[in-house]
């Protein structure tokens, strides 16, 4: 490799796609800087602070086939077997439905839990299983993307199976409603998760935020390799130079703004940062329009704190026919005895709901589903109202390169096989910081 003195990358944005690519390229001895404009690393998988309760801003559950992510998390010195609750694929609708996959090898795992799942006929069960063999024929791959609904509907899934495994299925990966979601994409998840090892269907609960699992130890791996991560530090503009990329950054109460100069720029800030940053620079302005372009889907994340002794059957638990969709029980994934939080994903009636009013219909479902009479002692509602992309069909998704050499674009939203996932958004970062890898060889 070339002499590394030579080479300077900035990393805008300090969240899973921005500190991945960081500790990617600090391996191999590349300096990096990380500007991130909030106080805090992690982007929109980051820690909060509520009551002397450390939170999540959102549940973000990983999947054993999240092998990026997981191999990123261990290389910064996490330990996936202390940092996660692990738990063999499991899907349960409280009273109503149930998958449990027995300890066999992939795929006959997923057959025989689909075989024998509860809540549904005989009939219902056959043509799940049915409907995975033919995936599996035509090896997850349509000649044309289509709806997840349209799909469903092609393969005889009918409106039970439909509503009790499917759409849970979809919303819990894509975050997009069934008739307009990209059954392509699905269907990548599916092939990564369902089709692979036994393990890589295993569902990982974390039991630490979301900052401390992953950004908070790759700045500390970064620092250790020389590098640098400034937090509560904003770019103000991106300045082309013919071999050399010039950042400004945004003066704030204590500081005035500073000029920075790269070899290379990789921007995994947020979308509407991206944008702002992109559009006052000609050679990056169609760039620009296509991300502006994206549409979104929010996610609520309610958080009732009950006594000590409240707890639910099962560490994660679905609900059918209510506005809350999933719901983990903080006590048993993380040790935070009492304290249930209530998952609402995609557009939907609960966003016409104040907070305080959410929150207390997000109790009373408890109340009446499980038996929960204690009322909460606080409560906490998380509304990431451009939480992730909506994942539709044939959605145009930039990719990691620009019109800049030097410049590449990393983030979940980018162009990829996956959602709007962890995996997603570390499988860009680091795809970035390989690009430039490869140019200085």
């Amino acid at each position: 490799m070339s002499n590394n003195k030579n080479h300077h990358v900035a990393i805008i944005g300090g969240g899973y796609a921005g500190m991945a690519a960081a500790v990617t390229l600090a391996s191999a001895d590349i300096p990096v800087t990380v500007f991130e404009s909030a106080k805090q690393l992690g982007g929109r998988a980051r820690g909060v602070q509520h009551n002397d309760v450390l939170l999540d801003n959102g549940q973000h559950i990983l999947l054993g086939c999240y092998h990026h992510t997981l191999q990123l998390i261990e290389q910064v010195g996490g330990n996936i077997g202390q940092d996660f609750l692990r738990l063999p694929l499991q899907l349960t609708l409280h009273n109503r439905f149930e998958l449990k996959a027995p300890n066999l090898p992939a795929p006959l795992h997923l057959l025989a839990g689909l075989l024998s799942a509860k809540g549904l006929s005989f009939g219902e069960r056959l043509r799940a299983a049915r409907f995975m063999l033919a995936l599996n024929r035509i090896n997850f791959t349509l000649p044309h993307d289509i709806s997840v609904f349209e799909l469903l509907l092609m393969h005889g899934q009918g409106d039970e199976l439909i509503r009790l495994l499917w759409e849970p299925i979809c919303i819990a990966a894509l975050n997009t409603p069934i008739h307009i979601a990209s059954a392509q994409v699905l269907l990548h998840v599916l092939r990564d998760s369902l089709n692979g090892l036994r393990s890589d269907s295993d569902m990982l609960l974390p039991r630490m935020d979301f900052t401390a699992l992953f950004p908070e130890r790759a700045a500390e791996y970064v620092k250790q390799h020389s590098g640098t991560v400034l937090t509560a530090c904003s770019v103000e503009s991106i300045i082309p130079h013919s071999d050399k990329i010039e950042l400004i950054s945004r003066p704030t109460a204590v500081s005035t703004a500073h000029t920075y100069l790269f070899s290379h720029v990789i921007c995994a800030a947020s979308p509407i940062a991206a944008v702002r940053l992109f559009r006052t620079v000609p050679e990056l302005a169609c760039v620009a329009e296509q991300i502006a372009a994206i549409p979104y889907q929010p996610i609520y994340t309610v958080y009732l704190q009950y006594p000590q002794q409240v707890r639910l059957p099962h560490p994660m638990l679905g609900l059918d026919r209510c506005l809350t969709q999933w719901l983990f029980d903080k006590g048993q994934i993380a040790g935070q005895r009492g304290l249930i939080a209530a998952v609402i994903s995609a557009q939907g009636r609960h966003q016409n709901l104040k907070h305080e009013q959410l929150a207390r219909t997000v109790a009373q479902e408890l109340c009446e589903q499980l038996g929960i009479i204690e009322a909460p002692v606080w409560h906490k509602v998380i509304a990431e109202k451009r939480a992730t992309f909506s994942c539709e069909t044939n959605l145009s998704r930039p990719p990691h390169t620009t019109q800049l050499a030097n410049l590449l674009l990393a983030g979940d939203y980018t162009a990829g096989d996956y959602p709007a996932t962890l995996e997603g958004a570390i499988m860009s970062g680091a795809l970035c910081a390989r690009t430039i890898l490869a140019t200085i060889e």
